[in-house]
């Protein structure tokens, strides 16, 4: 796998970003995919993720309620809907896949592919 983030920005605290987590080489159906964020002077935190089994989802409670993950068949792609962001939000956004897993783990050690990490700032 060949993982690429999208989305990332500059945003008002209050507003949205949608994050898209693709693979260059095709879908990513058959992966526990899990979203993750590394903000300056703090530990890399999981924030969401989705099971390639029956999509069942997970959420830190950082940003339960708030942010929703999903997969995008159409376009092959998982997603992140990030509403009601504050600037504690802000970090580098990374999406991870594993292919072995029935549900999904927020944390970072069993996860084999990474991106390249996009920037999510929201300005207060």
């Amino acid at each position: 796998l060949q993982l690429v983030e999208s989305g990332g920005g500059l945003v008002q605290a209050g507003g949205s970003l949608r994050l898209s987590c693709g693979d260059s080489g095709g879908a990513l159906d058959n992966y526990a995919i899990g979203w993750f964020r590394k903000a300056p002077g703090k530990e890399r935190e999981g924030v969401a993720c989705i099971s390639s089994s029956d999509n069942s989802t997970w959420y830190a409670d950082s940003v339960k309620g708030r942010f929703t993950v999903a997969r995008d068949y159409g376009k092959k792609q998982v997603f992140l809907q990030m509403d009601s962001l504050n600037p504690e939000d802000t970090a580098i956004y990374y999406c991870a896949a594993e292919g072995l897993f029935v549900g999904c783990v927020l944390f970072a050690d069993p996860y084999d592919y990474w991106g390249q990490g996009t920037q999510v700032t929201v300005s207060s």
